[in-house]
């Protein structure tokens, strides 16, 4: 900005009672702290002034000894306020932004729009403006027919007129110094206290005030009573959830499946080489540099470019860098930390989203997934680093070096995937003919190679490199696969179908009559293949979104069942504490003991074709031998887009009233650690759960038949209010 900036934040409050709510807890820090977090975005906080009570301690005791204060000893107006800063001001030539301490919801981006429409007309006087509904105590706008301000009328002053006026003063103005001081002082000698009433005098001498209007009324909250505070607490909750708040703040925010964003949003190779830098610090601190990292990318947009630069970052920080060759499948990846020994391996993925997202997934030295405290240590740290903390070198110059070196692990993961599956019997079998979709993903040269030595008939469907997708989300749901469905069903000739998401650790599976087969029906059949045919004893652990039927045939065997929530992390981790079999989540990831601790697509496309080859049935005739045992169950699942206001109000609805009754049947559980599902005595439930990866409200529920699993979800559209 052309002109140097400071600041005043005004905190001496009118009385105790507003005093005290400066201090009262606001999200993550208080309302004072909120208001300054907003303030010191724009202005450094080495420039900001605190104007604050002569008689009261608290807020110094609460921020420290970092900020500048000045003490008001007269409740005079926001004029004398402002006056206690003179000296602080001294000598000073730019513009004084003055914020309120009582104003938290007012956003950085909001200041900023003030402080540049104020410079670039010129003026010496600016205010922030908002439309609202119901303007309250605030002072009114009055504009004329060309919309200049020609009047700010305060509310104790309202006319019939200008009572129906909704254009409100905020409460923040960017003032030139020049006049700032001087003019306060001159009307202090007449009584005139007010900083609204300078803007007066300057209108009345034909000096244009300038405006900038918030159009987000939340912003318009002030703190003044308990109930402010509590509507305060509410939008800050849902701005939280807001698709524009990582934007403003150009935030790295990781979910259940790692960082993702939109690309040119979120996703931009400057987070990238921040994020890196984290986990490269990390990887410094603990000494770890040369076990090193290992990198890879799928097909999306970016990813390529992105496995370069992250690249250079590890190097530029002195640490031993694998760059894998070409685009790889997640599970190769996750497979590469064990297998190289490194510290970290990471791979550019948005997994099954939308093709105009990417992302980043990082697995640690045993190929798990970091914990969500070690994901808010990466991200904290690389939200606060800036360009210039970026180490980075060029690529081919840590080529050169040896510090990055080029590898293509494709046969160490097939050769170890075919450690787990049993290859010779799969070649004695009668030969499989399977259809595959990658879904344009990164499955069809490791998936192709196990199955070729397995002597299976591989086909595959859309395996171009297309990071388009086709124009879908690659996600291996029956509704993206309608060809593959109906290649299978209309051909006649093939015993399965087999279909991986977009970067190749979730599966999809259609039976040899054309029938899509959840993930829920093959985690069952699954865990039966293991234990009857393998011999292999365990339990079994899934998330909190799939089926009961996996816990009725674990009953059924005399083995733990454990149920965790959405996430794999919380899968492999489950599976460690009781020795699992079997670990699966209902949207299309498996592992089993042994195997990699992450989710692996082409593994489990291959494990259900070893299943087919040694049983030598069909998979319908397999589905129908296990549900003799456990009995069937109908699962659906719905979602709607998930607003922030109902992050905010739908968990309050549940909280605050909860049901005793479902449809006439009684609700023996109300679980509260990952969304809410709610069970009932005759073994359904249904669960409600914003999702970690997308702007999405899922509603999951599981009875007996369609008929009544329709009943609760109709029942969860209606409690929830969705």
């Amino acid at each position: 900005m052309a002109r140097s900036m400071k600041a005043v934040v005004l905190a001496a409050g009118s009385c105790d009672q507003t005093r005290n709510l400066l201090m009262r807890q606001l999200g993550n820090s208080t309302v004072v702290e909120q208001s300054l977090a907003s303030v010191t975005a724009v202005i450094p906080q080495s420039d900001v002034v605190i104007v604050v009570d002569a008689h009261d301690d608290s807020i110094p005791k609460l921020l420290g000894d970092s900020w500048t204060y000045v003490r008001q000893n007269v409740q005079a107006g926001t004029g004398d306020a402002v006056r206690c800063a003179r000296f602080q001001l001294d000598g000073f030539e730019g513009d004084v932004l003055v914020a309120y301490a009582d104003t938290p919801m007012v956003k950085a981006s909001s200041l900023r729009g003030l402080i540049w429409k104020h410079h670039l007309k010129e003026s010496q006087f600016s205010l922030l403006t908002a439309m609202v509904d119901d303007p309250g105590d605030y002072g009114r706008i009055l504009r004329d027919d060309q919309a200049r301000i020609v009047e700010i009328v305060e509310a104790s002053d309202l006319s019939t007129q200008t009572s129906a006026i909704v254009e409100v003063n905020v409460g923040a103005y960017v003032i030139d110094s020049s006049i700032l001081i001087p003019r306060l002082d001159e009307m202090a000698a007449i009584g005139e206290h007010r900083l609204t009433e300078l803007a007066e005098r300057l209108i009345a001498e034909g000096n244009p005030v300038a405006s900038y209007a918030i159009l987000d009324v939340d912003e318009v909250q002030g703190i003044n009573t308990d109930e402010e505070l509590k509507r305060a607490e509410d939008i800050v909750l849902k701005r939280l959830f807001e698709p524009s708040h990582a934007l403003e703040s150009h935030e790295i925010f990781f979910g259940t499946g790692g960082w993702r964003a939109k690309i040119g949003e979120g996703f931009t190779l400057h987070n990238v080489r921040r994020l890196c830098q984290a986990i490269a610090n990390q990887v410094t601190r603990t000494g770890t540099e040369s076990k090193g990292v290992v990198i890879g990318g799928d097909r999306r947009f970016l990813s390529a470019e992105s496995v370069r630069v992250a690249a250079e970052v590890f190097a530029g920080n002195n640490i031993l860098t694998r760059v894998l060759r070409g685009d790889v499948p997640t599970p190769l990846v996750t497979f590469a930390a064990p297998h190289t020994g490194s510290q970290y391996s990471l791979v550019f993925t948005a997994s099954h989203n939308p093709p105009q997202w990417n992302g980043l997934k990082v697995f640690r030295a045993d190929g798990s997934l970091p914990l969500n405290d070690e994901t808010d240590a990466f991200q904290d740290e690389a939200n606060s680093l800036r360009n210039a903390d970026v180490v980075t070198i060029d690529y081919g110059t840590a080529m050169n070096s040896g510090l990055i070196t080029e590898i293509d692990l494709t046969n160490a993961y097939v050769e170890a995937i075919e450690t787990q599956i049993d290859i010779p019997k799969m070649r004695a079998a009668k030969p499989l003919r399977v259809l595959i979709d990658p879904m344009y993903g990164t499955s069809q040269l490791t998936l192709g190679l196990v199955l070729s030595d397995a002597r299976v008939r591989a086909e595959f469907i859309h395996a171009p490199h297309n990071p388009l997708f086709g124009g879908k989300s690659p996600a291996p749901d029956a509704a993206a696969l309608t060809t593959l469905i109906d290649m299978v069903k209309n051909q006649g000739t093939y015993d399965l179908g087999l279909a991986t998401d977009g970067d190749s650790d979730r599966i999809g599976i259609v039976d040899e009559t054309g029938r899509y087969v959840s993930t829920n029906e093959l985690l069952v059949l699954i865990y039966w293949y293991l234990h009857e045919m393998r011999g292999e004893q365990g339990g079994v652990v899934r998330n909190l979104s799939t089926t009961h039927l996996i816990d009725r045939l674990a009953d059924h065997f005399g083995e733990p069942h454990v149920e965790v929530p959405v996430g794999f992390k919380y899968i492999t981790a489950g599976m460690a504490q009781i020795n699992a079999v079997l670990g699966g989540e209902s949207s299309g990831g498996l592992t089993i003991r042994g195997w990699i601790l992450g989710k692996d697509g082409i593994f489990a496309c291959a494990l259900v074709c070893e299943m087919l080859a040694v049983t030598g049935k069909k998979l319908s005739v397999l589905l129908d031998e296990v549900f003799a045992i456990t009995g069937r169950a109908t699962q659906i699942e719905t979602g709607i887009p998930a607003t922030p206001d109902m992050k905010v109000e739908i968990p309050r609805r549940i909280t605050e009233s909860q049901p005793t009754t479902i449809a006439g049947i009684p609700v023996v559980t109300i679980d509260t650690y990952d969304g809410f599902k709610i069970t009932l005595d005759n073994g359904s439930w249904v669960l409600l759960r914003f999702s970690g990866t997308e702007p999405i409200l899922r509603m999951i529920a599981e009875a007996a038949d369609e008929v009544h699993a329709q009943e609760l979800i109709d029942w969860v559209h209606d409690y929830a209010g969705a």
